[in-house]
């Protein structure tokens, strides 16, 4: 496809699916840009104009991605990626550092804090709408694989448990077995056939064998 067939293709939105975007910066044209260039029909984009106000807005409502300038009066958006990265309730939440800053020091120290990416300005805004997207999606995935290793672990620890039940049981059953063998006589038993007191002593023999093993190796907590 040429350039001219591109030209007239016909205009889509990239935030196609229902997203609540928070834009923190203390630059209302920028804020002002944010609210027009990445708005769709199903995308909410919602400004602040300082880290103080968007940490409210982030405790008040619910937001898929926050977007933060790292100057920022009140609270920078350094400050505020580290509080967003150590409260509970917000710490899986996506967020990309919004900056005109293009030191190797702020790079280095967005990421250390736990940021997923680093846009600098002035802005591309298309660029950032499908930077926005690839964020968004791939910390879905990540939240996907999450729930579904906790699943498995989870499934794990219940089988884990189910199998000591039953070592458990099996153990109580030997106990039961050897408590019913000792039951009988040794000399002048009832049992008047030889072949059915040599099988009760092989029953006994082989149920405290079993259970020695059982004992011997124990189920260990950390399986349990």
């Amino acid at each position: 496809m040429g350039i001219a067939e591109i030209h007239k293709t016909a205009w889509s939105y990239v935030l196609d699916e229902p997203t609540r975007v928070l834009v923190a910066d203390d630059d209302p044209i920028l804020c002002e840009f944010a609210v027009v260039h990445l708005s769709s029909p199903v995308a909410v984009i919602e400004t602040a104009p300082d880290g103080v106000a968007a940490l409210q807005m982030l405790n008040n409502g619910h937001f898929d991605i926050a977007l933060l300038d790292i100057g920022m009066p009140l609270m920078d958006g350094l400050a505020l990626l580290e509080k967003i990265r150590a409260e509970p309730n917000l710490n899986h939440l996506p967020v990309m550092m919004l900056t005109g800053h293009e030191d190797i020091a702020s790079i280095d120290r967005a990421y250390s804090l736990g940021s997923n990416a680093f846009v600098t300005k002035p802005v591309n805004w298309r660029l950032l709408s499908y930077r926005i997207r690839y964020v968004l999606r791939h910390s879905r995935l990540e939240r996907e694989m999450r729930a579904a290793r906790s699943q498995a672990e989870a499934s794990e620890a219940s089988y884990k448990r189910m199998l000591l039940g039953l070592e458990v049981e099996c153990r109580d059953v030997l106990r039961s077995i050897l408590a019913q063998a000792n039951r009988f006589p040794q000399d002048n038993s009832p049992i008047e056939s030889s072949a059915a007191r040599a099988a009760l002593r092989e029953i006994e023999t082989l149920a405290a064998a079993a259970l020695a093993r059982s004992d011997r190796d124990p189920p260990r907590a950390a399986d349990a």
